[in-house]
C-alpha cells in the first residue's frame, strides 16, 4: 500500500471520530439554540415594543456585520481579560449560536412578512385573535417558506464549525492539523478532511431536498 494511502486509512477514523463527537454535536446544538434565538429576535422585531426593536436590530447589525472568526476570538480569548473565562466548546456554542441567531432571525422575519395579509384578515374574520392567527395560520405557512434558506444555513454551519479549531475545540479540522503536524503531510490530510466535510454535507443536502419536496407536496395538496 502506498505511504499516502496508508496515511489516509490511518487518519480516517481519528478525523471521523472528531467529526462525530465534536463537529456534528457542535453544529446541532448551535443551530437549535441559534434558531430558537432567531425566532425570538424575529418576533421582537416584528411585534415587540420600539425600545426592544432597537436593541434586537442592533444585535442583528452587530453579528451580521462582523466576522464569525473575530466573534469566536472575542468570546474565548478576550473575555478572560475582563474576568470571564469560558472553556472551548461552550465558547464555540455561544459564538455560533449568536451568529446563527442573527442570520436566522432575518430569514424568519422575511418569511413571516411574506405570508399575504389576506391570511391575517381571514383568520380575524373567523374570530381568531392576532396571537391565534400567528400560531395557527401564519407560522405554519412561514415555516414551509423558511425550510430552504434555513437548511442552507445549517449546511453552511457544518463547514463553519472548522473555525472552532482556532479556539482549540478538538473538532475534525483541528484533528487533521494535529496529524499533519506529526506526519508533515498537510496536503493529503486537509484534502481528506475536506472530503469528509463534503460527505457530511452531501447527506444533509439530500435530506434537505427530501424535506423541500415534502413541504412542496403539502402546499400543492393543501395538507
Amino acid at each position: 500500500m502506498p505511504d499516502w494511502l496508508n496515511l489516509v486509512v490511518e487518519s480516517f477514523w481519528p478525523m471521523l471520530h472528531a467529526g462525530l463527537t465534536f463537529t456534528i454535536p457542535l453544529t446541532l446544538v448551535s443551530f437549535v439554540l441559534g434558531l430558537t434565538l432567531g425566532f425570538l429576535i424575529a418576533l421582537a422585531r416584528l411585534y415587540g415594543p420600539k425600545p426592544l426593536q432597537y436593541i434586537v436590530r442592533f444585535y442583528v447589525w452587530l453579528f451580521r456585520g462582523t466576522p464569525l472568526l473575530v466573534q469566536l476570538f472575542l468570546i474565548f480569548y478576550a473575555l478572560p481579560s475582563v474576568g470571564v473565562t469560558i472553556s472551548a466548546f461552550p465558547a464555540a456554542v455561544i459564538g455560533f449560536t449568536l451568529n446563527i441567531g442573527a442570520y436566522s432571525s432575518e430569514i424568519i422575519r422575511a418569511t413571516i412578512k411574506s405570508v399575504p395579509v389576506s391570511q391575517w384578515e381571514a383568520a380575524h374574520s373567523i374570530g381568531m385573535s392576532s396571537r391565534q392567527a400567528l400560531i395557527r395560520i401564519i407560522l405554519p405557512q412561514a415555516a414551509r417558506i423558511a425550510v430552504p434558506p434555513l437548511s442552507n444555513t445549517f449546511i453552511s454551519l457544518v463547514k463553519d464549525t472548522s473555525l472552532a479549531s482556532v479556539i482549540t475545540v478538538p473538532e475534525m479540522f483541528l484533528q487533521a492539523q494535529r496529524i499533519a503536524a506529526v506526519t508533515y503531510q498537510p496536503m493529503i490530510l486537509y484534502i481528506e478532511a475536506a472530503l469528509i466535510y463534503l460527505f457530511f454535507n452531501t447527506i444533509l443536502s439530500a435530506l434537505q431536498n427530501k424535506l423541500e419536496k415534502h413541504f412542496s407536496r403539502e402546499t400543492v395538496t393543501g395538507v
